[in-house]
């Protein structure tokens, strides 16, 4: 069985990392589905998706590593394709990637304790984010 759904979310800034993991449970408990994988997905090239213990120090770790990384710059070869200023934005959110698999074990997300799931905006401006939940599985 496969179930799909979404929903959006707005970000506000440049680093801006938001708990998605309440929304996606939302969604695995719609399904109907006990056993199988849920797929988070992105849409879009400048954020990512993936799992952090969301506590405010890595809250604030994580968009601190990432510009120490990959830090704002016009040398980019985007940058002199587009002049845009979010060269950047795209390699940090492509070195993170756009999604992530997570096990659904008796109709729940089968993530850790201290494991949940983010989305991070990795764009220079605010944007309104369309995320994607695919369920697999019976």
């Amino acid at each position: 069985m496969v179930f799909q759904d979404e929903f959006e979310l707005q970000t506000y800034n440049h680093g801006d990392l938001q708990d998605i993991t309440e929304r996606v449970e939302q969604i695995v408990k719609q399904s109907g589905i006990r056993t199988g994988l849920a797929h988070i997905f992105n849409v879009g090239s400048t954020a990512s998706i993936g799992t952090i213990e969301f506590e405010p120090g890595l809250k604030r770790d994580l968009p601190e590593l990432l510009d120490r990384l990959i830090p704002p710059s016009r040398d980019y070869g985007h940058e002199q394709t587009w002049h845009d200023g979010n060269g950047h934005s795209h390699l940090q959110a492509t070195w993170l990637g756009p999604a992530l698999t997570v096990p659904v074990r008796q109709g729940h997300l089968k993530l850790g304790t201290w494991q949940q799931i983010f989305h991070i905006e990795c764009d220079i401006k605010p944007r309104q984010r369309q995320i994607v939940v695919t369920i697999l599985g019976e």
